[in-house]
């Protein structure tokens, strides 16, 4: 029996859409869904919001990704810097001052990987 859940954060930084599609929603949303990690996160932090929140297709991936059981979030402070707070906020992504929360996951048992 596994004692310890094993947990996966995402830390999506690059505002190049295919980088998004082929690499970082792919394998998080395939991380939850199949069950490679117990807890998986994705991590919206710069210039991502932006795109995130003008991206058509990125948003109908992240309505699946949140219905597998990924958790997202975004920096807030990146978000405000373009705007979007409101539009990420609006498509379910969970908007705030995210550094503690990202260095708690840097301190943790979290596995990051950063793309």
């Amino acid at each position: 029996m596994k004692t310890n859940p094993s947990k996966l954060a995402v830390l999506w930084t690059s505002a190049d859409r295919e980088v998004a599609l082929k690499m970082a929603f792919m394998y998080t949303y395939n991380a939850k869904k199949n069950g490679w990690f117990d807890e998986v996160k994705l991590i919206i932090w710069g210039p991502t919001a932006k795109l995130m929140s003008e991206d058509t297709e990125l948003q109908e991936y992240l309505v699946h990704m949140i219905a597998v059981g990924v958790e997202v979030i975004a920096c807030k402070a990146c978000a405000d810097m373009y705007n979007v707070s409101g539009k990420l906020t609006e498509l379910g992504v969970d908007v705030f001052l995210a550094g503690e929360a990202l260095t708690d996951i840097l301190k943790t048992d979290y596995k990051l990987l950063s793309v």
